[in-house]
């Protein structure tokens, strides 16, 4: 964060739970929630760059963020780490669910064993983390889940179908869960980046070609970077967004 970012009184000392958020957007979330005097917990397959991250932010001065390492896809190891991290904090405010893998895959080539794990990495998580942390979130009657989507499907993206139709799922388990969950006092949305310009993408995707299609089909003409996205879903956790739910929020520099 830097100095002319916002302050949200309503984050401090509020329990957050963020899924990957070890690198990339996850690590930015992770960041901005700690400046913002929030307690922060997040899972992660990567303990490496976790650890570097704990330390790096508890250097910093912050509030030492709570890594557990774990696979998203075991359900039951999953659940219960989110358990773990309610008793220990006394309750979740606010889920994350914001870990993904948008490897590129030919569709001809495509196992059924191949796409269940996309659907696990991608998409079934959310739901069982969900299942996990509102009943902490009902017992308080209030509550935040940030759901991650993805323009790629809006846009018609190819190269990734089993990608783009988790994605394209996500947003019908968002609008139904801010049905079921409203009356709880729990807020559901599902933030909808663009492509967002982290060290995996630069490593792997980002080519001069690529950047000047993005920038052509953007409005706004910079490449967006994953503090782009914190900022954003700490306005959606904070209370400032109380009466924001079921709704899809765009960050794509104006693609779609």
């Amino acid at each position: 964060m830097n100095e002319n970012d916002a302050r949200y009184p309503s984050l401090r000392d509020r329990v957050i739970f963020i899924s990957g958020g070890a690198t990339g957007i996850g690590a930015a979330m992770v960041e901005h929630f700690a400046a913002q005097g929030a307690q922060v917990a997040f899972v992660d397959i990567q303990p490496e760059p976790a650890l570097a991250l704990v330390e790096r932010l508890a250097a910093a001065g912050h509030a030492r963020p709570h890594f557990l390492a774990c696979d998203l896809r075991d359900i039951p190891a999953y659940q219960a780490a989110i358990r773990q991290v309610g008793r220990s904090f006394g309750g979740i405010d606010v889920l994350v669910n914001s870990a993904a893998h948008d490897e590129r895959h030919d569709w001809t080539t495509v196992t059924l064993e191949y796409w269940e794990d996309r659907i696990q990495v991608n998409l079934r998580h959310q739901f069982f983390a969900i299942q996990a942390a509102a009943p902490m979130m009902q017992a308080r009657n209030r509550g935040s889940i940030i759901n991650f989507g993805s323009i790629s499907w809006h846009v018609k993206s190819g190269g990734m179908p089993a990608y783009t139709s988790a994605k394209a799922a996500v947003e019908g388990l968002t609008r139904s869960f801010a049905r079921d969950l409203g009356a709880d006092g729990i807020r559901v949305n599902c933030l909808i980046p663009g492509w967002i310009i982290t060290e995996r993408q630069k490593a792997l995707w980002l080519t001069p070609a690529g950047e000047a299609r993005t920038l052509a089909a953007q409005c706004l003409k910079q490449l967006l970077l994953p503090p782009d996205i914190a900022r954003m879903v700490l306005w959606l956790a904070a209370d400032d967004s109380r009466m924001c739910t079921g709704q899809n929020w765009v960050v794509d520099g104006g693609w779609w």
